[in-house]
């Protein structure tokens, strides 16, 4: 017997000065921060390279230290080569440098013992309604990067929007923390 499906989570407004203020509340974000990952993420969109399918989709982290690192999905004619938006954006967040997180005394701490700390928020926003979640595959390369409990901020065309956790978008996940770390007795090398 399989459980219940799950509710669907609701259909919120960018538009309601009370649905924004509930999401900053729940998901400790500013609404200067929230203002900022619709904008962003939906101007990003302008920059999709999306010949083929014509399905536009606009990514933005949010970092812990303030910075928004933007990305929008490339496509190619080979289509299992395309790049959807959230790995461009975490791409260019990790590349920036914006993957390290900040250890109990305030150093940086790369890698592993850095992971999850240094991205705080990920929105992502499309031209359609209602929004569109990360894929299967993105959510797998979110997770490398973001603590569970980080909030995933769908837009549509509309501004129109459902947040989620990660883990809510990616139930008993796979992630780093399940693997030997190097050196140790179960690592293979």
């Amino acid at each position: 017997m399989s459980p219940p499906a799950a509710a669907a989570p609701p259909l919120l407004s960018s538009h309601s000065p009370t649905d924004v203020s509930t999401t900053c509340a729940t998901y400790a974000l500013t609404t200067a921060e929230f203002h900022g990952l619709h904008a962003r993420s939906a101007a990003a969109k302008a920059s999709a390279y999306c010949p083929y399918s014509r399905f536009r989709v606009g990514a933005t982290v949010l970092t812990r230290a303030g910075a928004f690192v933007d990305g929008a999905n490339i496509e190619n004619a080979a289509y299992p080569v395309g790049t959807c938006a959230e790995r461009v954006a975490f791409g260019k967040a990790v590349t920036e440098g914006h993957y390290r997180g900040a250890g109990e005394g305030g150093e940086e701490k790369q890698g592993m013992e850095g992971r999850g700390r240094g991205f705080k928020a990920v929105a992502v926003c499309t031209d359609i309604s209602p929004p569109a979640s990360p894929c299967g595959m993105c959510r797998q390369f979110i997770r490398e990067f973001c603590d569970l409990d980080t909030p995933i901020l769908m837009f549509d065309k509309d501004g129109s929007y459902v947040v989620m956790r990660l883990e809510q978008l990616l139930p008993m996940s796979f992630g780093p923390e399940a693997l030997p770390s190097p050196g140790s007795a179960g690592a293979q090398g």
